[in-house]
């Protein structure tokens, strides 16, 4: 017979299984036993993703239809878009005069009412400032290395390149904007190399970008060891990781977070022994983290509680009755904690006060934590189980001070090295993860610290060429 599409398809009856030799059927009744099960299973994964969306579960923002984002509770405003009337006007300051590289002075010749002669100044002339980037081109040194044979002896001798400049043939200024384009805007090599072409008159191809990509490495390597050496002394940290590819092989990016700079290391594993690598055995901090199992080994850890309310928020949108009446009522000393923690961070709320306030919700949430543990319901008694036996770890952030309740900034710290990823597919070497872990590092310690990255890395590859200690990025003391 045939199916709906045209394509010729077969009822299979247990008559025409009789029809087949015997090991014939025992083939067609395993495969159905398995096509049966692979259904099953089928079902029960669209029963589980059903509802999902990045409010209740780990799902990124993007994955979500603009269209079919919830309704905001907000009243819709009637205000057109854009500055209102009275708000703070915002422009760009003008230099001062003798900043600029040129000032024109202007002056009319004749009255605009009577035609007369005007002579003379006005003391405060309007100004007008306009800006124009100056004619691009490369700046070209050449070094010729003359070779003289001595008078005495005949033995020549060829003379040697001055301290600092590359043996290469780009300068520190060039590797330093080169690997910017890659890691910070986020350009291919093909993209950089047609840019610097188009835009610098710079010759350049898709290889020799590899080649500047691997200088910038080993210029900001030192730096980036140094902050990797500083991890362990950290009182309070932030980590998170997402999946990559380095090459055919599966890999996780890593941040650990700091409140003065970032560290991201890119490896091919995601078990804890990489949080040891970087934090070592001995490390005594505090840990904001999510709930995934790889970070206890810390043992000091704020559990985020941005992940715990998507998670009881995905109780709360149950089927289930019981699950959904105990996710709606954690959603609500939940909501309590995000405006108590608000309100201390603005300073409007004591250290004291936050404490004294949060008490009420903690002994709120550690009983219905207890309910669900005791209710017998699958659904509830795992989840409960986790959040009860390690309750300490939902309240670290009001016993100590510095710790922040969720690990959002460290989320933050990921998402250009998300979007970058989504981008390139990955790394395709070691190399090119060295490259990516490094940049990633500098760039994102440079915007903690309010530095500018192309200065720094700058001084880091003229540092390198140079053979001088490279820069630090450590915050002085």
């Amino acid at each position: 017979m045939f199916g709906d599409n045209g394509s010729m398809s077969l009822e299979i009856t247990e008559e025409v299984i009789a029809r087949q030799p015997p090991e014939a059927q025992a083939i067609i009744r395993l495969l159905l036993a398995e096509i049966a099960r692979l259904e099953l299973r089928i079902e029960e994964l669209q029963r589980q993703g059903k509802g999902k969306t990045p409010q209740n579960s780990s799902l990124p923002p993007s994955t979500q239809h603009p269209h079919a984002k919830p309704i905001s509770a907000k009243p819709k405003s009637h205000r057109k878009r854009g500055g209102q009337p009275g708000h703070a006007k915002h422009q760009r300051p003008l230099l001062p005069t003798e900043d600029c590289d040129e000032s024109i002075p202007l002056k009319p010749e004749a009255c605009r009412r009577c035609g007369g002669k005007l002579a003379g100044v006005d003391p405060e002339p309007l100004r007008h400032q306009v800006w124009e980037l100056p004619e691009i081109k490369p700046h070209v040194t050449e070094y010729q290395l003359h070779r003289l044979p001595c008078a005495g002896c005949g033995e020549t001798t060829c003379a040697e390149l001055p301290a600092g400049v590359p043996r290469g043939q780009a300068g520190p200024r060039l590797v330093a904007f080169v690997a910017l384009l890659m890691a910070y805007f986020r350009q291919s090599k093909r993209r950089t190399a047609m840019f610097l072409e188009t835009i610098l008159g710079q010759p350049c191809s898709a290889a020799w970008t590899v080649k500047l990509q691997q200088q910038a490495t080993e210029a900001a390597r030192p730096a980036y060891d140094e902050l990797v050496r500083a991890l362990p002394e950290q009182a309070r940290l932030s980590g998170d990781e997402t999946p990559t590819k380095e090459g055919p092989q599966k890999a996780w990016l890593w941040t650990v977070l700091t409140r003065t700079f970032t560290v991201f290391a890119l490896r091919t594993t995601h078990a804890a022994s990489v949080l040891v690598e970087l934090l070592g055995t001995e490390f005594s901090g505090i840990m904001t983290c999510d709930r995934a199992k790889l970070y206890w080994c810390l043992g000091r850890l704020q559990w985020c509680w941005a992940h715990l309310k998507r998670d009881f928020q995905a109780s709360a949108d149950s089927e289930d009755r019981q699950v959904r009446r105990w996710g709606l009522a954690l959603m609500r000393p939940t909501r309590k904690l995000f405006e108590l923690w608000v309100r201390y961070r603005d300073g409007t709320l004591t250290r004291r006060g936050l404490k004294r306030l949060m008490q009420p919700i903690r002994d709120e949430v550690e009983e219905l934590l207890v309910r669900g543990l005791l209710s017998g319901n699958p659904a509830l008694v795992g989840m409960c189980r986790e959040l009860f036996d390690h309750s300490e770890w939902l309240w670290t952030f009001v016993d100590h001070e510095g710790v922040e309740p969720t690990n959002n900034a460290s989320e933050r710290a990921l998402r250009h090295a998300v979007i970058w990823r989504k981008l390139s597919f990955g790394t395709q070497s070691v190399h090119g993860s060295r490259f990516v872990e490094t940049m990633l590092t500098i760039i994102e310690t440079c915007r903690q610290q309010k530095r500018n990255v192309f200065v720094f890395l700058t001084a880091a590859t003229e540092a390198h060429f140079a053979r001088r200690p490279a820069p630090s990025l450590l915050p002085s003391i």
